[in-house]
């Protein structure tokens, strides 16, 4: 199974293919339904994945200087109120987080800086 990252590469190049559309909010339902899918076959998220999944949403807050329990994708279309404006800044804020969390991709793999 593909890694987080190079499957939201692939997303990014062809939406429609992976996700019907360029939408954040779908963006968003499918990078749950891929968490989701990784625990039931029983395969372990890697170090880079569980940074997404524990650490982008309270740094967007942060960034965004906003306090609430609602889901990322929420606090992007409230920037933006189009859903292919919030897919396109999905993508520059996750460049952004991984650059701050100290992850960089390489040619091969994501892996975090020692």
């Amino acid at each position: 199974m593909s890694d987080l990252f190079e499957v939201l590469e692939k997303i990014e190049k062809s939406p429609g293919m992976y996700i019907g559309r360029p939408s954040v909010s779908d963006l968003f339902m499918f990078i749950n339904g891929y968490e989701f899918a990784r625990g039931e076959m029983d395969i372990e998220l890697t170090e880079a994945e569980d940074k997404f999944y524990d650490e982008f949403q309270p740094w967007l807050q942060n960034k965004l200087g906003v306090r609430s329990v609602t889901s990322w994708a929420k606090l992007i279309m409230l920037s933006c109120h189009d859903e292919k404006i919030g897919f396109e800044s999905f993508y520059r804020l996750l460049a952004e987080f991984k650059q701050s969390i100290g992850l960089v991709e390489t040619e091969t793999d994501l892996k975090v800086k020692v």
